[in-house]
């Protein structure tokens, strides 16, 4: 399993983004550019005590991240306010990549095209969307749910 941002706009989206996954023990793919500089200061700066335990690939562009190795397991899911089912009629396998759009624009069309699958999350009638970050957590926690991806560590206190 792993979680791809696609062009993020907001730096603290992406320091939830890779506390998640360093907790989760899920890998991070950013698809660049982004909406903030991305240096590796700022990634330990966003991260903070979280970053030496992130797993975070920096992909140049969409064609980079399309052709990137990592890409040849699985399916690629996109979570959109456009998708085409709701999320929790969707069966993940352990291969899948869940992708997450920008805060400002989602993603392009090209990206849509792409994806094996479209998801969205059900929303209260009225409601725009939720965070990017949010919407991860709860897209990565059911894909997990589903494939037995938990990590088994106990809580820790």
């Amino acid at each position: 399993m792993r979680l791809a941002l696609f062009q993020p706009d907001i730096p603290q989206n992406l320091g939830a983004a890779l506390r998640l996954g360093a907790c989760l023990d899920v890998p991070i793919d950013v698809i660049e550019p982004c909406g903030f500089p991305l240096s590796d200061a700022g990634v330990r700066r966003a991260a903070m005590d979280y970053g030496a335990l992130a797993r975070l690939t920096r992909h140049p562009a969409w064609r980079d991240f399309l052709s990137a190795p990592e890409r040849g397991n699985g399916r690629l899911v996109l979570f959109t306010t456009r998708g085409a089912a709701p999320l929790h009629g969707f069966e993940f396998r352990p291969g899948d990549t869940l992708l997450f759009g920008r805060e400002s624009a989602g993603v392009p069309e090209e990206v849509h095209a792409a994806a094996q699958a479209r998801l969205f999350i059900p929303l209260k009638a009225g409601a725009r969307s939720l965070n990017v970050t949010v919407s991860a957590a709860i897209g990565l926690s059911e894909a997990l749910r589903q494939t037995n991806g938990f990590p088994t560590a106990a809580p820790s206190g």
